[in-house]
C-alpha cells in the first residue's frame, strides 16, 4: 500500500459542510453545494473559486453543474438555477413544501424530490412546474430518469396518446420502501417496485439492458426489469445499509453503512470481491482507470485496485465524513463536512495500474494459446480463490 500523501490542494471558502459536489460535463467547472447556504464554482485547470452563488434562506443538500447553467436545492424549499459566468440567479423554482432533497436535470426537464412526498417536473427554461408525481408515502430521496424508446420495441408500447408524445419516464426512490417509474408527461404511475423493507436510498439505471439497481437500509440491493416491473435478483451480503453504487462494465459495486464495498457480477450475481479497511460507513464511491476510490465517515478517501481488492492509498487530511468525489484529469477531488474540497495528485498511481492491467490482459492472451491441461488447473486455482474470498 502507498503511503497517505498530502492534497495538493485544500479549498477553505466554504463556511459550513459541503453536502454535494459536481462536475460539468466539459470537465472545465466544479460545484460544491453547503450547509452554509451558498454553492461556489471551481475551475479544474486552477482549483481556484471563479464563483460564489448567494440567495438561498437555508443549507443546500444537492447541486448540479451543467456546461452554462448551475442548479442548487436546498432546506428552504426551492430550487435555483444560476449563471455560471455572471453568478446571477436565472430561475427560482418553487412549489414544494418540505425540503428538497435531490435535483436531476434531463432534456428541458428539472426534477426534483422531496421530504414533502413529492417528486415534481420543470421547466429548466422558465419557472414553471410542469407535473407534479404524488403517490410515495413518504420523503422521496433519490431519482433517475430514462425514455422508453431506450427500453421497449415498438410493438410493445402501450402507452395512451398523451403519453406517446414524450415517452421519458422518471425513477423515484423513497424511504416508504417502494421504487415508483412513473410518465413524465402525465404524472401517472407505471410501476411501484415492491420487495424493499428498509428506505430506498440509491438507485442506478443500466437503461439499455433495461435494468434498474435499488440500495436500501434493508441491508440489500434490487435487480428490477424496468419494463415489466418484475424483481430479477437480490443481494444480500451486506450487514449494513447500502448508502451508494456505481456500475462499470457489468460489475455493481456497492458502498455500505458495514464499512464495506462489494463488487458484484450483474449477470450471476454473483459477489467476487470486498473491499474493507474503511472505519466507518462507506458513503460514496467512484470507479476509475481499474481503480476504485471511497469516502467514507473516518474522514478518509481511499483507494483499491478493484480486481484484487488490495488497498493501494489512503488520503488523510479531512476532519468529518466525505459526502463526495469526483475524478478528472486524473485528480481526485473529495469534499467533506468540514467545509473543505480536497484536491490529490492520482496520475502515478492512474499510469501504474493502467500498465499492470494491460500486462494482465496481455498475459490472458498468451496463457489462452496454451494447452486444455493447462486451462484445466488455471479453471481449479480460479475457483479456489473465489472460495477463498466467499469465506
Amino acid at each position: 500500500m502507498g503511503n497517505s500523501g498530502s492534497a495538493v490542494k485544500v479549498c477553505t471558502d466554504h463556511q459550513g459542510g459541503i453536502n454535494w459536489l459536481s462536475l460539468s460535463p466539459d470537465g472545465q467547472r466544479l460545484l460544491t453545494g453547503s450547509e452554509d447556504g451558498t454553492a461556489r464554482l471551481w475551475s479544474t485547470a486552477d482549483s481556484q473559486c471563479h464563483g460564489h452563488f448567494q440567495g438561498h434562506e437555508s443549507y443546500i443538500t444537492f447541486c448540479h453543474l451543467e456546461n452554462e447553467a448551475a442548479f442548487t436545492c436546498s432546506a428552504d424549499h426551492t430550487i435555483r438555477k444560476w449563471d455560471v459566468v455572471t453568478g446571477q440567479c436565472l430561475a427560482i423554482y418553487r412549489g414544494h413544501t418540505s425540503i428538497v432533497n435531490r435535483i436531476l436535470v434531463a432534456k428541458d426537464y428539472l426534477f426534483s424530490g422531496s421530504y414533502d412526498r413529492t417528486a415534481r417536473c420543470w421547466s429548466v427554461d422558465k419557472e414553471k412546474q410542469i407535473q407534479e408525481f404524488r403517490g410515495h408515502r413518504n420523503c422521496v430521496l433519490t431519482l433517475a430518469h430514462y425514455s422508453s424508446r431506450d427500453v421497449l420495441e415498438e410493438e410493445e408500447e402501450e402507452e395512451e396518446e398523451e403519453e406517446k408524445v414524450s415517452r421519458d419516464l422518471l425513477v423515484t426512490g423513497s424511504t416508504d420502501c417502494t421504487v415508483k417509474v412513473w410518465w413524465v408527461s402525465s404524472g401517472r404511475c407505471y410501476q411501484t417496485l415492491l420487495g424493499h423493507t428498509g428506505a430506498v436510498l440509491c438507485l442506478i439505471l443500466d437503461a439499455p439492458n433495461r435494468e434498474l439497481f435499488s440500495g436500501s437500509t434493508d441491508y440489500t440491493i434490487r435487480t428490477w426489469n424496468i419494463v415489466t416491473g418484475e424483481q430479477l435478483k437480490v443481494f444480500k451480503e451486506h450487514q449494513g445499509s447500502v448508502i451508494c453504487l456505481e456500475l462499470v462494465n457489468r460489475h455493481l459495486y456497492s458502498g455500505s453503512a458495514d464499512r464495506t464495498v462489494k463488487c458484484w457480477f450483474v449477470d450471476t450475481g454473483e459477489r467476487i470481491q470486498t473491499y474493507k479497511a474503511h472505519k466507518h460507513s462507506v458513503s460514496t464511491l467512484k470507479y476509475h482507470a481499474g481503480i476504485l476510490f471511497t469516502g467514507s465517515g473516518d474522514a478518509c478517501a481511499r483507494a483499491f485496485n478493484s480486481r484484487s481488492g488490495v488497498l493501494q492509498k489512503i488520503f488523510r487530511g479531512h476532519k468529518f465524513i466525505i459526502n463526495c468525489i469526483q475524478i478528472h484529469n486524473e485528480l481526485l477531488y473529495t469534499a467533506s463536512h468540514d467545509g473543505t474540497l480536497r484536491v490529490w495528485d492520482i496520475r502515478g498511481m492512474c499510469k501504474r495500474n493502467k500498465r499492470r492491467l494491460k500486462k494482465e490482459r496481455s498475459g490472458q492472451g498468451r496463457s489462452s494459446q496454451k494447452g486444455s491441461l493447462s486451462r484445466l488447473f488455471n479453471n481449479k486455482v480460479g475457483c479456489m480463490v473465489q472460495q477463498e474470498n466467499r469465506e
